[in-house]
């Protein structure tokens, strides 16, 4: 082969890779709304509920129950009692598994359960977690455990490598499971310097919907393992000292940019009456959710508040970004506040008092259109009024932000949405 097939051969692969480039970046969201008003039924009703089980493709469950967990000092304190008491199978899938003094800790605990007898199975995003190498688990694997990579570095996973898992998803004999934003990582936990820990919840579950959020774990551990869990003991027969009507909605990308979860937040936010509170770390609706809000709040006088990170935030970039979207929803009359002490990285939806959303999903394109992600919806009162304390507790320490104030913000800062919007679908 001469060098002029050779200089063919490189040009058409730059030209490719840069087609593919253009069209991550600037290929046209997905446009969608729901055709049909959701008001003409009750969001308590058995009616909504069937419909959103069958649009989500999700079982509803009715015998769980759900704790709220709030911050590192709770939730890891809970999540590591579970692991000690394991007996027979531990499930983690984590796309933050970051080495520190809590991972330390989480590798102690497994590796002594796994020398136990107790099955341990690991999945950890490539990326999320590319800084804890094999060699940090070298222990635990040689106690028994196993520790697999969701989308290593290879080149037959390069199609999918924005493909990432963002579920924060931890099981314990099939009984217990915890969900929501936070992996395992110091920063979730102990402050540094004028940084105090992430703001966060985990969310405790017992009962019918454990099964569920097992069979999400058993998705992506068949597509990082090779190997399917169908024991008996990964599946047992539970009970819970409450009734939550709920549904495990886990999520993957399709190739038409749909998602489940993507149904989940716009027919909630379409079925609001009275109020939609919204705490996330990532706050980038695309235009067909911004347009679900308003619309809530100009035909139907819902109250719409939302808390978001303020200047801690971890990537001052998605901050811009998510600022520049602003706009719209504060003309409309939504309340924005941003988020002042700390990191804000928790991750919840209450409608109208009765429903509620949590786990690993942000408002953003990513978790949407590309991320593997995994939600637990309820429809109970007792949950949302608990999701709710917290909310006004962090609302309370927020700076609110108007719309006048919005529109005087510095052109710097305008110059940075701009930078940002280019990556905005990547966010």
């Amino acid at each position: 082969m001469d060098s002029n097939t050779f200089l063919v051969i490189a040009i058409i692969a730059i030209v490719a890779q840069s087609l593919l480039l253009f069209l991550a970046l600037f290929e046209p969201g997905l446009d969608y709304k729901i055709t049909q008003p959701t008001t003409a039924c009750s969001p308590d009703s058995d009616e909504f509920l069937r419909i959103l089980e069958a649009l989500t493709d999700a079982q509803v469950t009715r015998g769980s129950s759900i704790e709220v967990l709030t911050n590192g000092e709770n939730y890891y304190e809970a999540e590591l009692a579970a692991i000690r008491r394991a007996e027979h199978n531990i499930n983690i899938e984590a796309y933050i598994f970051q080495k520190g003094r809590v991972a330390d800790e989480f590798v102690e605990v497994l590796t002594e359960r796994a020398r136990a007898g107790v099955r341990v199975n690991l999945v950890l995003d490539a990326i999320g977690s590319f800084a804890s190498w094999d060699s940090y688990f070298k222990d635990l694997r040689a106690a028994g455990g196993r520790v697999c990579w969701y989308h290593p570095f290879r080149w037959y996973t390069l199609p999918r490598i924005n493909n990432r898992t963002h579920r924060e998803l931890f099981i314990v004999d099939g009984r217990v499971a915890f969900v929501g934003g936070a992996g395992v990582a110091d920063h979730w936990r102990y402050p540094v310097k004028d940084h105090p820990r992430w703001r966060d919840s985990m969310f405790r579950v017992e009962g019918d919907a454990v099964a569920n959020l097992q069979a999400t774990f058993a998705e992506n551990w068949l597509e990082a393992s090779g190997e399917i869990l169908a024991a008996k003991e990964y599946f047992p027969l539970c009970e819970a000292a409450q009734s939550t009507p709920s549904l495990v909605v886990n999520s993957s990308p399709s190739a038409g940019r749909s998602t489940r979860a993507r149904i989940l937040f716009q027919m909630l936010l379409a079925s609001a009456q009275k109020s939609v509170l919204i705490t996330t770390p990532y706050f980038l609706p695309d235009r067909s959710a911004r347009a679900e809000m308003v619309r809530a709040i100009r035909e139907r006088g819902v109250q719409i508040q939302i808390v978001v990170p303020g200047k801690k935030s971890d990537h001052a970039l998605t901050r811009n970004s998510s600022r520049r979207l602003y706009g719209d929803l504060l003309a409309a009359g939504a309340k924005i506040y941003e988020y002042a002490p700390t990191m804000m990285h928790a991750k919840t939806l209450v409608v109208d008092g009765t429903w509620s959303v949590v786990g690993s999903t942000n408002f953003d394109n990513r978790s949407f259109g590309l991320n593997d992600e995994v939600n637990l919806a309820a429809c109970d009162e007792r949950l949302a009024a608990r999701i709710t304390e917290d909310f006004e507790r962090d609302r309370a320490e927020s700076a609110p932000v108007s719309y006048e104030e919005w529109r005087r913000r510095p052109i710097l800062e305008r110059a940075h949405e701009l930078f940002g919007m280019l990556l905005e679908r990547q966010q």
